[in-house]
């Protein structure tokens, strides 16, 4: 198994990429941190992963939230003691629309999930990894902050900002041996469509899915197998890299 033993927190593992990694990271042997701030969806998540004869657990996170950030690192280490990979997956975005007509409090919240979850991951993650040799810190960015476009300018931005701290980050912890990577998923079928859209239609899908070369959608399958081989020990040369997981779109 790929990740056979090794402890993994991943956030927004209750739906979408985030469950996709949790199911996936469990059948490869990895011990699951399923966090979320969904409670009845991270719950069925660890049900499905047990079922599956994996091994999992379920801790309620807001992960703008400095105390409950530190909780969830907590949770692994208490059940496990010990962490070895984290997956700051969590996101958050506002529906299309002109960059002039986001409300402040919705900004705010988009960069607190985006971004300021990052660094406080970071915080309470880095020094255990320090002190265990290594590890390893995956951050779903977005080809929104690749190849960003009109009617998601903030949301845009703080995948840019995600990008930026995944490379920098990925600087500072490589002589700690800790990894830094990022995934740029293409859009998906999930929770966010709609809002990434401004309005779900098969019109509008169809429009979108023209400007994907390999011509579909992403699927939480296809970053979760990524994300499988970035946090393995395969990809043990690889830090500060982000790799887009999108069908061709930002070429």
């Amino acid at each position: 198994m790929r990740l056979n033993n090794k402890v993994a927190v991943i956030t927004g593992a209750g739906s979408g990429f985030g469950e996709g990694m949790a199911k996936r990271f469990a059948q490869e042997g990895a011990k699951v941190v399923v966090a979320d701030i969904n409670v009845e969806g991270g719950k069925r998540v660890v049900e499905a992963i047990r079922k599956a004869g994996g091994t999992a657990v379920f801790q309620k996170a807001d992960v703008t939230r400095d105390a409950q950030v530190k909780a969830m690192v907590g949770a692994a280490m208490k059940r496990w003691g010990r962490l070895d990979i984290v997956v700051n997956n969590a996101g958050f975005t506002h529906r299309n629309q002109p960059m002039t007509s986001v409300a402040e409090k919705e900004f705010d919240r988009i960069f607190a999930v985006n971004v300021k979850a990052i660094f406080l991951a970071a915080r309470h993650a880095v020094p255990i990894m320090k002190k265990q040799g290594g590890g390893v810190i995956l951050n779903t960015a977005s080809t929104a902050g690749v190849r960003p476009r009109p009617g998601l300018t903030w949301y845009n931005a703080s995948k840019g900002a995600a990008i930026t701290a995944t490379r920098s980050m990925a600087v500072e912890l490589a002589p700690d041996k800790i990894r830094v990577v990022a995934i740029n998923p293409v859009v998906s079928a999930t929770g966010m469509l709609s809002q990434f859209l401004g309005k779900d239609t098969p019109e509008i899908r169809a429009k979108f899915v023209a400007t994907i070369p390999m011509g579909r959608m992403s699927t939480p399958k296809d970053i979760a197998n990524t994300a499988l081989f970035l946090c393995s020990d395969e990809a043990e040369f690889l830090t500060g890299i982000c790799v887009e997981v999108d069908g061709g779109r930002c070429i």
